[in-house]
């Protein structure tokens, strides 16, 4: 399976943060073409592992986020129109959205609000509230209550589109695209020679505090973490330092979220073998799984390997496909260049 095929598949499933069992199934199939095993917990992470070398091989846990922003339902009104909450999303993009609505059955519905012609004046100028939104199913009050409940979870209708220059658009590639790094990796892998047994996790909770991946981090317990995940790419108006052009390669993240000397490792790799990357400095927390992965148990040397990624949250979030592929083609080196645990700790 090719990395768009990949998140054309996973994109148009339903996962955000708490409801991910759906998408969760359907990776897990997935992972078990390239994997020795593959198990899902009973928060829905998946972990798989491949292992090669020697008795003695050193464990390295690699975790990207399947969850996505969505929204909940709420109320039912009289009328049939649903009301919501959102996980995660800025609610000035929701109006005029197309979305799914997972009840007994899946509904497919739109966003609507207050036309500007029938505001009242000062509301045009301000973002719609998301109390004063409602999903039109274009069903009658009895029937939607026949198949949607309060809790149900909606996610957006935003499939993969294809564009120029190998940029790919849709819902959810925050952080779906981390996870069709670990596949890219999986396939590395079987071309190189390495010395560990290699945790794939595909984390869930993500977007409320890296839950999954403290869960997974525990359960693996790792010598060495790499957390992969999205960065803010290149967007008009958006402040240079803070932004990393789309196409060039993944950020490598620097800062005491990172070790050091695995981190300089990680760069040295990517000299060695000309993949392209930017150095992304991050003085504080990371907004990563790598946050709960460093400090797990008695604590885990982590890397951070980042997927430049434009308009993150919304329904057209952007990336470049050949970042995916070098940031997988980089770790599986990385992880092939691991030896002994006292070669890196030891500095």
């Amino acid at each position: 399976m090719d990395t768009i095929e990949f998140l054309s598949t996973v994109n148009n499933l339903s996962g955000i943060s708490g409801y991910e069992n759906g998408v969760s199934n359907v990776v897990a199939e997935i992972f078990k073409g390239y994997c020795d095993e593959v198990a899902v917990d009973r928060f829905y992470n998946i972990v798989a592992r491949k292992s090669m070398g020697e008795d003695k091989r050193l464990k390295v846990m690699l975790a990207a986020h399947m969850d996505e922003v969505g929204m909940v339902v709420t109320d039912i009104d009289d009328k049939g129109f649903i009301r919501f909450t959102g996980i995660g999303i800025d609610q000035r993009i929701l109006p005029g959205q197309e979305v799914r609505v997972y009840g007994k059955s899946e509904l497919l519905g739109i966003i609507g609000a207050k036309p500007p012609h029938l505001q009242k004046p000062g509301e045009a100028d301000k973002a719609v509230d998301i109390k004063d939104m409602a999903i039109d199913v274009g069903m009658d009050a009895e029937k939607v209550k026949e198949i949607v409940r309060v809790g149900d979870p909606i996610t957006f209708k935003s499939p993969i589109i294809e564009m120029n220059g190998g940029f790919i658009n849709g819902k959810s590639l925050d952080d779906r695209a981390g996870v069709a790094v670990m596949l890219e990796a999986m396939k590395e892998l079987d071309k190189l020679n390495y010395n560990s047994d290699v945790y794939f996790v595909a984390t869930t909770q993500e977007e409320l505090g890296s839950r999954g991946a403290k869960i997974s981090t525990y359960a693996v317990s790792p010598d060495v973490g790499i957390a992969i995940d999205v960065t803010h790419g290149d967007t008009p108006d958006a402040p240079k330092e803070r932004t990393y052009p789309l196409g060039k390669g993944p950020a490598i993240g620097m800062g005491p979220n990172m070790h050091p000397v695995l981190t300089q490792k990680l760069i040295n790799t990517a000299k060695e073998y000309g993949i392209e990357y930017q150095p992304e400095v991050i003085p504080g927390h990371s907004g990563t799984d790598a946050w709960v992965m460093q400090v797990s148990r008695a604590g885990v040397p982590t890397v951070l390997v980042s997927v430049p990624l434009r308009y993150m949250h919304t329904t057209v979030e952007t990336l470049n496909i050949e970042d995916v592929k070098k940031a997988g083609r980089l770790i599986a080196l990385f992880i092939a260049s691991l030896k002994e645990e006292n070669e890196w700790l030891n500095y």
